[in-house]
């Protein structure tokens, strides 16, 4: 009777749990479903070398070359000619900050209204800049950050390493995919287009090192014994 009563109780949490993973998969099948703003004319011939470009410069907005959360991120106007006009760099602060809210977006768009700053603007004057900007992340940003870019009204959020991704290499991540942001936020005025995967063959060794000892290091870094066990640092 026993054996019975426990076998009946793991076959229910068996089909809870595999409920959970059906919901889950129509959550997403649903979110895939819901249309997100669409290229323009202009932004679509921005060309593939640009995004890498401007994703390279994301890459070199860290102070090093291979800081523990490698965060980086750069706002672009591409409504002037050329390749864009870099607006700010920004990276992940977090760790020395002891402010969890300080990723390298918040780092990087506090440039607009800083009174020393270049700009200058007012709250008004940056509010309303926004639409005219593009920001890249070397990752793809967490909820947090792609809520920010939304409320913002970015007209365009492009990003590297997807969040996917950086669960596979170890690190530790709020699995809310910036596209479900993005798609329970259509109600905004303002929509921002959604690019991913741009340059990953050299944002995802970024983050490759940290949680597996045997993978490279970055260039101009090295592995050094640390703890338990090793850590790459600036040769």
């Amino acid at each position: 009777m026993r054996r019975r009563v426990v076998l009946g109780v793991l076959a229910g949490l068996l089909r809870l749990g595999t409920g959970h993973r059906h919901d889950e998969h129509l959550r997403r099948l649903s979110m895939e479903q819901i249309p997100l703003a669409e290229l323009s004319q202009s932004q679509k011939q921005i060309n593939q070398d640009i995004r890498q470009y401007w994703m390279r410069q994301a890459n070199e907005a860290l102070s090093s070359p291979c800081p523990f959360a490698p965060f980086g991120t750069v706002i672009v106007n591409h409504t002037v000619d050329g390749r864009g006009n870099i607006v700010c760099t920004g990276e992940n602060t977090s760790h020395q900050s002891g402010n969890p809210m300080m990723h390298a977006i918040a780092n990087c768009s506090q440039i607009l209204t800083d009174p020393t700053g270049p700009y200058k603007m007012t709250v008004a004057e940056a509010l309303a800049a926004f639409s005219d900007l593009t920001i890249y992340t070397n990752a793809e940003s967490c909820p947090m950050c792609a809520s920010a870019i939304r409320w913002a009204g970015f007209r365009e959020y492009v990003y590297g390493t997807s969040i996917d991704e950086l669960v596979r290499r170890g690190w530790d991540q709020i699995r809310i995919a910036s596209r479900e942001v993005f798609a329970m936020s259509v109600d905004l005025p303002r929509q921002t287009a959604l690019i991913g995967a741009v340059l990953t063959n050299e944002t995802n060794p970024l983050f490759s090192w940290q949680f597996d000892h045997s993978a490279p290091c970055p260039p101009g870094c090295s592995r050094s014994t640390w703890q338990a066990g090793s850590i790459c640092s600036a040769a």
